[in-house]
């Protein structure tokens, strides 16, 4: 479903993220993991045509993410690092606005939109200003517009950021509900969460990767100490050789 070529992105003369190659599929959830830096959130903008790569390709279901932008962007569900919504709006009319933009009508929007409300729990905040909202339920809001039109591919920044120990639960279970139908990508740099939901781990850190295998062989290989082993394969100067040898 996604397919990367060795995608860079440079600023100048500083490299982001330095010649990423993957392939994802459906049925998937990847946990992207990497230090704060490392060049994640700059990928998932790459791969959603949010950010133009340096050099490289990314193509979404087929479609090529620079050539066939729109085609990419309908199968995507994309929830952006902080969740960025307009503080004017309630959740109800940003939800409406959505929906408007994804084209949905009909009894389909209407299922849709009360589905993502009950879902991510929105009903009492649903014609109360976002800007008055918590960080949590801003982050339900933005989650709730990611999946609206029941999109192929998820790319989740950070999903969990800000919720309580009850939200993130109710936030795993949800990804655990979607993905047997869907490739859903999760950046985060908390172990714990890829432990939860993934079953497929990428490591990155100063751009390159490191790592690309499953939560559980990362944990036999760590015996069981995920927090150590993250440590010692982003630290600066790690390379694929000594990340093998750990």
């Amino acid at each position: 479903m996604i397919e990367i070529e060795g995608l860079t992105k440079r600023y100048g003369r500083h490299t982001v993220v330095d010649d990423l190659t993957f392939h994802c599929s459906s049925g998937e959830v990847l946990g992207f993991l990497g230090p704060n830096g490392a060049g994640k959130s700059t990928t998932m903008k790459m791969v959603t045509g949010f950010v133009a790569p340096s050099a490289g390709t990314a193509s979404v279901c087929g479609h090529d993410i620079r050539s066939d932008t729109l085609a990419a962007q309908r199968r995507i569900g994309y929830l952006p690092e902080g969740a960025p919504l307009y503080p004017e709006m309630t959740p109800g009319s940003f939800l409406d606005f959505i929906a408007d933009i994804r084209q949905l009508s009909g009894n389909a929007r209407r299922q849709r939109l009360e589905e993502v409300t009950e879902l991510l729990h929105l009903g009492p905040v649903l014609n109360q200003a976002t800007e008055t909202l918590s960080k949590g339920f801003k982050r339900r809001v933005g989650l709730a517009q990611a999946i609206l039109h029941d999109p192929d591919v998820l790319i989740l920044d950070e999903p969990t950021d800000g919720l309580d120990p009850n939200q993130k639960h109710e936030v795993r279970e949800l990804i655990r509900s979607m993905s047997e139908q869907k490739l859903i990508i999760i950046s985060t740099h908390i172990l714990e969460e890829v432990d939860a939901v993934c079953t497929r781990a990428i490591i990155i850190a100063e751009g390159r990767l490191l790592v690309d295998d499953t939560p559980k062989a990362l944990a036999v290989q760590a015996d069981g100490n995920l927090d150590e082993v993250f440590r010692r394969i982003t630290q600066p100067g790690a390379n694929s050789e000594e990340v093998n040898n750990t």
